[in-house]
C-alpha cells in the first residue's frame, strides 16, 4: 500500500481459527477508504467490500460474516459489539452495508470479515481495518482521504562550483523544497523549475511551464525540526475565486523536478535536501504493463505516473495555469486512474464537485453523465447516483435544446468539439453539428441504463426512445452517402476528423459504413489534440483497427506521448507540443489516455456488469507480439498475459478474481474454424466483430489458445 496509509500492526492469524482453508480476505474497503487505517469515514451507515480468495479456480462466495468493533481486543475474541452480521448466505463482497449500532462523529472502529466459498471452504478472517468517522455526518458526502507529503531523495546532485549546486529529483512533482541545512551565513538562493538538464534549470520555459526563484534570508530560521522548509511563491491565478485549493497546513506548491542552491554549504549531500511531494494516495504495486514495444511502454509509465503527480489538489484538476476542474478532463482522468490503481473517491468527488462548479463548453455537460456512468461500472454502488440523478437529467443531457427530429440546436452555447483550436482540423461550427450530437447519442444511450439501475423505468424509456430518434437522425443529416463520411453540421460539407471519429467511438455507425468511415478516420492522421485522442484510439479500436491505434500510441512524430518524454517532461502535457499551444503547462492529466486505452483495449479488460461481476476480456494487440499487465478492480486484480504469434497462434493466459466471471476474446486469426482450447479443452465458440468469444469462465488462473 501507499507509504502515507497509517500502519496498524495486527496479525491475522490471531483471527484464524483451525478449521478455515485458504487465503482470509484483503483489500478491505469502508467507504471506497482502503489500507490499515483510514480517517473521514463521512456516512452514518457506511459500506464495507473486501476482495475474496480462494485456492481452487471457478470458486465463487457464498456467505460472509462482518465485526465490527470498538477494540481490536474484542475482534480477537471473535466479537462485535458494534455490529456482528452473522452468518449471510451471500455472494456480496462490495458495497455491503453497514447494520449495526450507530455510528457517532470521530468515533473510531475496527472491522473484520470471513467468508465461506463453494469450493474453498470457509476462509480465515481478513486482518482488520481501523476507521474513524468524519466530525460530520450530516447527510450525503463522499469520503476522501487527506492529501499525502511524501519525501523524495535526490536522483543526481551536480556541483557546479563552490556554493552552487544543481539537483535532479528525475519527476516533476507538485509539492516544495525540505532543506536540512546549517545556518545560512548570507543570501540563500533557491531556484525550482519543471524544465532543465544537466546544465541547469531552463529559467525561461516558455508557455505556462514553471520556474521560480526564492531567497531565503541569513537571517531565516528554521522550524522546530530543524529544517528549513521553502515553498514558492503564489500564483495568483491558480489560487484565485475559481482554483481548487490546498489545505492551509501544505502551503504553497508548484511542480518542479530540478532544483538549484547558490550560496550553499561547502558540501551538500542527499541527506540534506527532499522533495516534499504533494499527491493524493497512490498504490504504485496496483498496476502493471509491460509488452514487445519498449515505446508502449515508456509510454504507460508516464501516463501512470500522470495520475499520481496531478492528484495533489484531492481533485481532478486541469494542470498547474488554472487548477480548476474540467470535466473532459476529469472523465480521462477518472478512466485513466480507473487503469492504475484500485481507487474510486478521488474520481467520485471529482464528479461531483464538477457537478456543482460546470465550465463553459457545451459538450463538458455531457462528460458527467459519462464520469457517472464509469463511476457505477467500476465501483457497482449507486448512492452518487441516486443523490445526483436529477441534476444529470435536468442540466446535463441537455435535451431541452432538441428539435422535432431529435437532434441538438446549440446556437447560442459554446461546442468545442476540441481544444486548442488549432487541433480541430478545420471543423466547420454549425448550429447541428456531428460532434455535439455525436456526445448527446452517447449521453441517452448511457442514461437509458442510469435510469434503470435506480429504477426510473419510464425515464428510461423515454431516454430510449430519445436515443433511437437521434441515431436515425444523425445518420440522415450528417452522412455523405457519396463520399462515404459524415459532415461537420447541417449544410456543411467539409467533414473532418472529429466528425467522423466521434460516431465510430459512440456507435452510431451502421455495420455497412464502418469500413469506409474508419478508413477516413486513419486518413487524418492525428488531426486532433491529447483530449481528442482518448475518442480517436476508441474510434479505432471500436472498428477493429487495433494495429492503426498502437501506431499511433507508439509514434515518435511531433503529436505523440514519445513527444512528451523526448522534450524532458515526465507528466503529461496538455497540448503535443508548444508549438500547438504556446501556454500549454506540462502537467495536464487529460493527456494520460494512453492508461486507460492500453488496460481497456490492448489487454481489454472492461467491466460487463457494475462493479465487475462480469468483465470483458478482449485483448486488441495489433503488432504487438507480447504484452502483460494487472488491471485493478474493485474486486481484485485481473492479470492478462499474451503471446502473439501472428497467423499462427494467440496465447492468453488470464487469472480472475473469485465473485467475477469472464466473457473472453481472443483476435480473429484468418482462420474460420480455428481451433480453440481452454485449459487444454477444445471449445465451440461464437465469432463477433473481428474475436471468437468465450463466455461464462469463472475465477482463478486459465489459459485460452487460438490455432
Amino acid at each position: 500500500m501507499s507509504p502515507c496509509f497509517l500502519t496498524i500492526l495486527v496479525s491475522s492469524a490471531i483471527l484464524c481459527g483451525p478449521d478455515t482453508v485458504g487465503e482470509a480476505p484483503d483489500g478491505l474497503m469502508v467507504e471506497f477508504l482502503q489500507g490499515p487505517a483510514v480517517i473521514g469515514v463521512a456516512d452514518r451507515e457506511p459500506e464495507f467490500g473486501w476482495i475474496t480468495h480462494s485456492p481452487r479456480p471457478n470458486d465463487v462466495q457464498t456467505a460472509y460474516r462482518i465485526l465490527v468493533s470498538t477494540s481490536l481486543a474484542s475482534l480477537e475474541k471473535k466479537q462485535g459489539d458494534m455490529w456482528d452480521s452473522g452468518k449471510v448466505d451471500s455472494a456480496s463482497s462490495i458495497n455491503v452495508s453497514y447494520g449495526g449500532k450507530s455510528l457517532a462523529p470521530r468515533q473510531t472502529c475496527y472491522w473484520t470479515v470471513k467468508t465461506w466459498r463453494s469450493l474453498g471452504g470457509e476462509s480465515p478472517w481478513a486482518a482488520p481495518q481501523k476507521f474513524t468517522m468524519d466530525g460530520f455526518l450530516d447527510g450525503y458526502c463522499t469520503s476522501r482521504y487527506p492529501l499525502c507529503q511524501t519525501e523524495i531523495s535526490p536522483r543526481k546532485i551536480l556541483k557546479k562550483n563552490p556554493g552552487r549546486y544543481l539537483i535532479d529529483f528525475g519527476k516533476v512533482a507538485f509539492g516544495y523544497l525540505k532543506l536540512n541545512l546549517p545556518q545560512p551565513t548570507a543570501q540563500l538562493e533557491v531556484h525550482f523549475g519543471e524544465r532543465g538538464d544537466d546544465c541547469g534549470i531552463n529559467r525561461k520555459p516558455g508557455g505556462s511551464v514553471r520556474y521560480y526563484r526564492v531567497v531565503l534570508d541569513a537571517n531565516a530560521q528554521p522550524e522546530e525540526d530543524g529544517c528549513f522548509y521553502v515553498h514558492p511563491p503564489r500564483d495568483r491565478r491558480n489560487t484565485g475565486a475559481d482554483a481548487v485549493l490546498l489545505p492551509a497546513e501544505i502551503g504553497t506548491v508548484a511542480p518542479f523536478r530540478f532544483v538549484e542552491i547558490v550560496n550553499g554549504p561547502a558540501n551538500l549531500t542527499a541527506s540534506m535536501i527532499r522533495q516534499v511531494a504533494v499527491h493524493y494516495p497512490f498504490d504504485e504495486e496496483a498496476s502493471s504493463f509491460q509488452s514487445s514495444s519498449r515505446v508502449l511502454d515508456n509510454v504507460w509509465a508516464l501516463c501512470k505516473y500522470s495520475m499520481k503527480a496531478t492528484s495533489f489538489a484531492g481533485v481532478y484538476s486541469a494542470g498547474d495555469r488554472e487548477r480548476i476542474p474540467y470535466e473532459a478532463d476529469s472523465y480521462i482522468n477518472q478512466l485513466s486512474h480507473y487503469a492504475t490503481d484500485r481507487e474510486y473517491t478521488l474520481a467520485r468527488y471529482s464528479h461531483e464537485y464538477s457537478l456543482r462548479h460546470p465550465t463553459w463548453p457545451t459538450e463538458w455537460k455531457h462528460h458527467s453523465v459519462f464520469m457517472a456512468w464509469a463511476d457505477y461500472m467500476y465501483t457497482g454502488d449507486k448512492e452518487s447516483l441516486i443523490q445526483n440523478y436529477r441534476i444529470l437529467k435536468s442540466k446535463k443531457t441537455l435535451e431541452q435544446y432538441a428539435r422535432s427530429d431529435g437532434l441538438l440546436n446549440t446556437d447560442g452555447l459554446k461546442d468545442i468539439v476540441d481544444w486548442p483550436a488549432v487541433e480541430r482540423d478545420n471543423f466547420d461550427f454549425r448550429a447541428v453539428n456531428t460532434v455535439v450530437n455525436a456526445f448527446y447519442y452517447r449521453t441517452l444511450v448511457e442514461m437509458v441504463d442510469l435510469a434503470n439501475a435506480i429504477g426510473q423505468k419510464r425515464d428510461a424509456a423515454e431516454y430510449r426512445k430519445k436515443a433511437a430518434q437521434v441515431k436515425l437522425a444523425f445518420n440522415e443529416v450528417f452522412f455523405d452517402p457519396q463520399r462515404g463520411v459524415y459532415v461537420d453540421g447541417e449544410g456543411s460539407k467539409h467533414a473532418s476528423l472529429h466528425a467522423n471519429m466521434m460516431p465510430l467511438a459512440f456507435d452510431l455507425v451502421p455495420e455497412k459504413r464502418m469500413d469506409r468511415v474508419a478508413d477516413y478516420v486513419v486518413s487524418r492522421g492525428m488531426a486532433c489534440s491529447v483530449y481528442g485522442a482518448q475518442y480517436l484510439l476508441e474510434a479505432l479500436y471500436h472498428a477493429g483497427r487495433d494495429e492503426v491505434a498502437l501506431e499511433r500510441m507508439t509514434s515518435k512524430g511531433l503529436r505523440s506521448w514519445y513527444n512528451m518524454l523526448r522534450v524532458g517532461s515526465t507528466i503529461t502535457l496538455e497540448a503535443w507540443d508548444d508549438r500547438f499551444k504556446p501556454n500549454q503547462d506540462w502537467n495536464h492529466g487529460w493527456g494520460a489516455a494512453p492508461a486507460n486505452i492500453i488496460s481497456r483495449y490492448v489487454l481489454g479488460v472492461r467491466p460487463l456488469e457494475p462493479g465487475f461481476r462480469k468483465v470483458l476480456i478482449r485483448p486488441q494487440p495489433g503488432t504487438l507480439r507480447s504484452a502483460s499487465g494487472t488491471i485493478p478492480t474493485i474486486r481484485g486484480p485481473i492479470k492478462v498475459s499474451l503471446k502473439n504469434e501472428r497467423g499462427k497462434t494467440f496465447i492468453l493466459n488470464v487469472d480472475i478474481p473469485v465473485n467475477v466471471t469472464a466473457k473472453v476474446g481472443l483476435p480473429y486469426r484468418g482462420n474460420p474454424s480455428p481451433t480453440i482450447t481452454l485449459d487444454g479443452k477444445d471449445l465451440k465458440v461464437t465469432s463477433h466483430e473481428g474475436s471468437y468469444f468465450v463466455d461464462g469462465i469463472g475465477s482463478g488462473s486459465h489459459v485460452l489458445i487460438c490455432h
